[in-house]
């Protein structure tokens, strides 16, 4: 960690600015979009993240202690991961960097490594600030590793990605992550009371149109001050907008999803737990959001099927024949008009009696043939289609199952060497409560014929 050279760590940079002032009285500020007029002057005005800079907050605790660690800010956009890396540098002391790793490179990276060097020298750290961090490759990311651990730079990097999978394990273990949270909707109010005040007039919204406008921003602070400009761009005698009106005029923001990064396994996930968990609505609502964020709906067919022969399996032995024809509408229906099968195989999967027998018989019977290797089956349930095989004892003794009294001869069916094992066991839910029965009853009669 680099140490504060600050002093009074809670003195003047502590003190929350002033309040805003309207734009015109700041000499040409109006020039400037309003996010930016915007932008905090102090810890104390970030919103939506007490977690970090509230009174027990990780921030607070290390300013308090003196030291910033070098961090990983992971976050969605327009929670204020730039804005809080400037803030840490002046309330720290230290030189202000910034790159971003969509046009920097290495020859980038060195010569700010040397500015920070030659700066460190005359006594004054450097914060270098990377945005969008996960940009840089493996081999640019290892650049990082000597200066953060020589305490040359104290590295913020900023990030949307999830860092276990974006950055490389040796540059997480000489940073700190930290979790910035998307802005509820007490922040994004804060926001809008704060836009009104620097404009000197209020939003020409009505109360749904105002709750309207924080939906729409979808958490996102910069989208909903950017949203706010235009609507102060409206002529003075605007009469206030319904949430219709809005949705008119500005366009909502568009949901986070990316097809091959997190958000994509995220949903996945809660639609096959909400599924698991028999919660239709949920499954209904996180398969929805994935068709509306632009998820291939071929996609949520095979997890669809896969989860009928995972989670239901014999419980339910129609949901991976109704998965697969849901599957095969859409094929042959095409969007939006399939969607409506795989909504039905949704509601059928989620409403469905639950059993993983099968998914755990199947995962135990594989480790077994892993673990006994080429053992081979016993000699009476071998054909012997030559006169040698029939010499050597194949088929010799083998009872003919329909023959046998309730059709169950009960004989031995595992490798010779091999204990019998029992890797299904039906959960007793749904039909698997009748072939329970019937496998118990089948136990018992091998148990009477001693096999």
């Amino acid at each position: 960690m680099a140490p504060i050279p600050t002093p009074d760590l809670f003195g003047p940079a502590a003190t929350p600015a002033a309040a805003p002032t309207p734009a015109t009285a700041r000499g040409g500020a109006s020039a400037r979009p309003l996010a930016d007029r915007l932008r905090p002057r102090a810890l104390s005005e970030v919103v939506g993240q007490d977690h970090l800079l509230g009174a027990d907050g990780v921030l607070t605790r290390m300013l308090r202690q003196g030291s910033l660690a070098s961090l990983i800010l992971w976050g969605p956009p327009g929670v204020g991961k730039t804005t809080l890396a400037r803030l840490l540098a002046e309330r720290t002391g230290l030189h202000f960097h910034q790159l971003s790793a969509v046009f920097s490179g290495v020859a980038d990276l060195k010569r700010v490594f040397e500015e920070a060097a030659k700066r460190r020298r005359t006594g004054t750290g450097t914060l270098l600030f990377v945005d969008e961090i996960h940009r840089f490759n493996r081999a640019q990311q290892d650049a990082f590793l000597p200066v953060v651990e020589e305490g040359i730079v104290v590295l913020i990097g900023a990030t949307t990605e999830n860092p276990s999978f974006a950055l490389n394990g040796a540059l997480l273990s000489r940073c700190q992550v930290l979790v910035l949270r998307r802005l509820d909707d007490p922040a994004l109010m804060e926001l809008v009371s704060r836009a009104e005040a620097a404009t000197g007039r209020g939003l020409p919204l009505t109360e749904e149109g105002r709750a309207a406008l924080r939906a729409m921003a979808d958490g996102d602070g910069r989208y909903l001050l950017n949203m706010a400009e235009q609507l102060f761009a409206l002529p003075p005698d605007q009469l206030p907008l319904g949430a219709a009106e809005l949705a008119a005029l500005l366009a909502r923001r568009a949901a986070l999803y990316d097809k091959d990064r997190e958000e994509h396994y995220n949903l996945i996930s809660a639609l096959h737990k909400s599924l698991r968990g028999s919660d239709p609505d949920a499954a209904l609502y996180w398969f929805a959001r994935m068709l509306t964020g632009g998820e291939d709906a071929r996609y949520i067919a095979r997890r669809l099927a896969r989860f009928a022969a995972e989670d239901i399996g014999l419980a339910d032995p129609s949901a991976l024949t109704l998965a697969l024809s849901g599957w095969e509408a859409y094929e042959r229906m095409g969007s939006p008009e399939g969607e409506l099968a795989l909504a039905e195989v949704v509601i059928h999967l989620a409403t469905a009696p639950k059993s993983n027998a099968v998914y755990r018989a199947f995962g135990a019977a594989m480790a077994a043939a892993r673990a006994t290797g080429s053992l081979m089956p016993p000699a009476h349930i071998l054909n012997a289609p030559t006169k040698l095989m029939k010499e050597i004892g194949y088929g010799a003794g083998y009872e003919y199952d329909h023959e046998a009294p309730e059709a169950f001869s009960g004989q031995n069916y595992f490798p010779d060497g091999m204990t019998r094992a029992q890797f299904y066991r039906p959960s007793g839910r749904g039909q698997e409560r009748a072939i329970a029965e019937r496998l118990a009853a089948w136990a018992r009669l091998r148990a009477e014929r001693g096999q």
